[in-house]
């Protein structure tokens, strides 16, 4: 079996014209792997929409029930920062299928990858900085309810702190979550963590990947997790709009395997999704989001997964 892919094919659907945050841009890697012959057409695994209990093991009630109809009130509207519509509702309700479906196949694979996903600034009761529901942590909760993992890792590489997954799992011995991030940057109130490691701005390839070797391996040593979930964010990419670290597409492709890598040679499996990236130059982006799937597809060949 080959490395499985997770496709969103409604992710087509482009918001406003003139939105910066391009719909387009999860259609358009899945079709720049298959371009570029990182993955063939028989990899990729379209989810489904997924039960509302799922996500209301993480979300309440009243706040899925709000934003599905889209009576949230204007504030917390702008406090997501997008502009609601039946198709975002589909859209962002499917990215959750679809990270539950990465997991589910990181478990029986050893290894998956989805082209989306990393919505980690949702909180339970509203959702933030371009995040309407938490799929790592429904996905980390799903498969615990399913009983095809207990301990899960949530090793967070975007450059802003993983806010919203540090609240939900606060008081949860079973899931620990790492984030390592722009010290100075989104979000402005940060959460705890099991473990925060700020970086400080404009910080490089070199010393980033040396950072990371310092606590990856020990992490995994004392979680011992059934599952990692992987948040692989571009944004700490030097020409990133919203990023203020500097590593370069080689730093990211670097940082890409030695997750990876670390992982797998220990026998953990990986689920990993895309996380955030935001570039004036979008096939410059999209070739940094892709870095992901082209060292996944590297690690799962040398292992033989």
């Amino acid at each position: 079996m080959d490395l499985p892919l997770i496709y969103h094919p409604s992710y087509v659907t482009p918001l406003p014209l003139g939105h910066r945050f391009p719909m387009s841009k999860f259609s358009q890697l899945h079709d720049t792997l298959l371009a570029d012959g990182v993955a063939q057409p028989h990899q990729f695994h379209a989810p489904e929409l997924p039960p509302l209990a799922w996500i209301e093991r993480v979300h309440t009630p009243d706040y899925v029930r709000a934003y599905r109809d889209g009576t949230l009130d204007a504030k917390a509207q702008r406090r997501i920062g997008l502009p609601w519509s039946p198709a975002l509702v589909n859209r962002t309700c499917i990215a959750v299928g679809g990270t539950v479906l990465t997991a589910r196949l990181a478990l029986e694979c050893g290894l998956a990858c989805n082209t989306a996903g990393g919505t980690h600034h949702a909180f339970p009761s509203y959702g933030s900085g371009f995040c309407i529901f938490n799929d790592l942590a429904i996905a980390a909760r799903t498969v615990q309810h399913l009983g095809l993992a207990q301990k899960i890792l949530i090793v967070d590489l975007d450059v802003h702190q993983g806010d919203g997954t540090a609240f939900i799992f606060q008081a949860d011995p079973s899931v620990f979550t790492f984030s390592m991030h722009c010290e100075v940057n989104f979000p402005g109130t940060k959460q705890t963590s099991d473990l925060d490691v700020p970086l400080p701005v404009g910080t490089e390839d070199a010393e980033y990947l040396q950072t990371l070797a310092t606590y990856l391996p020990d992490l995994l040593t004392q979680v011992q997790p059934d599952l990692v979930l992987y948040d692989a964010g571009v944004d700490p990419h030097v020409g990133d709009r919203l990023g203020k670290l500097a590593l370069t597409d080689s730093g990211i492709y670097r940082r890409e395997m030695q997750v990876l890598s670390t992982c797998v040679s220990q026998g953990y499996p990986v689920a990993c999704v895309i996380g955030g990236g935001y570039g004036d130059d979008f096939e410059a982006l999209i070739y940094r989001h892709s870095l992901l799937h082209r060292a996944a597809s590297e690690v799962y060949r040398h292992y033989r997964l």
